[in-house]
């Protein structure tokens, strides 16, 4: 299986990066889960040209701050560690594509992700909430229910869970991935499986110690206390 043992193929040594997949682990997890390969090094250019737009990070800070309640509730319910799910959600807006949240544009076809974590309908199929031969109403309420942030992000939490279930790992595996090689193996492979692209795991883990989004996620919030007159 898919996990750091010693008869595994997904390499263990303590110096390994846990980014880092061999053409072994590759072609396993291409065989099994059918992700697409590195991405094109001009995308990854654009994408780090993206990262340092400072307006452009604050809008998705802002958007993620909106989704916060939705993260830690799906966390608690899952197990899943919120890091994870606010890191991908935080990529994944911070690259989204123009117009795709608009529903006449998710339902012309022209768009195969939606919301904010991009997930696709064959998600929801995996998740058995969609059959395979939906009809065009059911397919219809299916991308409505993409296109809602909060049904999204439990989605997103749902698919986790499936990957760490196919993976034979626990939801616990997700936590404490700065100071466990193995956990951040798992965490690298759950990013690369969710998105497909070599450069993904290692924002997704860049994120999940970014003191921002940490600050987002667990500061504690209290209201100002009225002044007194």
């Amino acid at each position: 299986m898919l996990q750091p043992q010693p008869n595994s193929p997904l390499s263990s040594s303590a110096e390994a990066d846990p980014t880092t997949f061999t053409a072994e682990e590759l072609q396993q997890l291409q065989r099994r889960f059918g992700v697409h390969g590195p991405q094109p090094k001009l995308a990854q250019l654009f994408t780090r040209g993206v990262d340092q737009l400072t307006p452009l990070r604050n809008h998705t800070v802002n958007r993620l701050d909106a989704l916060r309640p939705v993260v830690l509730r799906e966390s608690r319910r899952t197990g899943i560690n919120p890091m994870l799910l606010a890191s991908i959600l935080f990529d994944e807006m911070q690259h989204a594509k123009p117009g795709e949240d608009i529903p006449l544009a998710a339902h012309s076809g022209l768009f195969s992700t939606h919301g904010p974590a991009q997930l696709g309908l064959s998600e929801m199929v995996k998740q058995g909430l969609l059959r395979e031969d939906a009809s065009p109403e059911e397919l219809a309420d299916a991308r409505n229910q993409l296109l809602d942030p909060e049904r999204n992000v439990e989605l997103l939490a749902g698919k986790m869970a499936r990957l760490l279930d196919l993976l034979n790992q626990t939801p616990n595996s997700t936590f404490n991935v700065s100071q466990s090689r193995s956990r951040a193996k798992t965490v690298a492979t759950l990013a690369y499986l969710h998105n497909g692209k070599l450069d993904y795991p290692a924002r997704i883990l860049r994120y999940m110690q970014d003191p921002e989004l940490h600050g987002l996620m667990f500061s504690v919030r209290n209201k100002p206390a009225a002044e007194l007159i």
